[in-house]
């Protein structure tokens, strides 16, 4: 139980400093549908750091509209409705989302991988990833950048128009059991 403690903490630590500070001197405040440009007296939002989750209703809230730019779990997690990605977030000073399937060490070793089921997920965000782990569902994008990085989607992914595909990447190991195609 203490090393899973230690491992926690690492995981924590590690995803608050390197996504803590993404938006400096950007601007803005990270939140969703904010371009950049807000009152230079505007206090930080604190939705830029990661959401590091352990229960469904903690992750729907993460991945929503109102919620961070990264959702990641601590343990398999299934939902029998389906699930929205939604919102645009900045990280380094572009969009982007991730929902990270995995805890890792101080050196961004994956150490546990985990599993997200869901009768489908939609991407409704730019430049989003689903990353270290195991999505059970079909996968529906609405978005540009959708990237599946050292993870599996169990199902297909459909993409509702092709310049959506076209941005589409699978990455490091990333893949898909059923088909990868345009569904309008």
């Amino acid at each position: 139980m203490r090393k899973f403690a230690v491992i926690l903490a690492a995981f924590t630590l590690t995803l608050l400093i390197g996504c803590g500070n993404a938006n400096k001197n950007a601007g803005n405040t990270g939140t969703a549908g904010n371009t950049g440009n807000t009152a230079a007296t505007a206090a930080p939002d604190a939705v830029t750091s990661a959401s590091v989750v352990d229960n469904g209703e903690a992750f729907k809230k993460a991945i929503s509209k109102d919620g961070t730019w990264i959702a990641a779990t601590l343990k398999d997690l299934s939902f029998s409705e389906e699930l929205v990605l939604d919102g645009q977030f900045i990280h380094k000073e572009e969009p982007a989302r991730k929902i990270a399937l995995y805890t890792q060490d101080a050196d961004h070793n994956i150490t546990n991988s985990f599993k997200l089921t869901a009768p489908k997920l939609t991407i409704r965000s730019e430049n989003a990833r689903i990353q270290g782990g195991t999505f059970v569902g079909d996968v529906y994008v609405e978005a540009n950048g959708f990237a599946v990085v050292n993870a599996t989607i169990e199902g297909n992914v459909y993409f509702s128009d092709d310049k959506y595909q076209a941005t589409y990447s699978a990455a490091d190991q990333g893949k898909v059991t059923g088909v990868t195609e345009v569904k309008k």
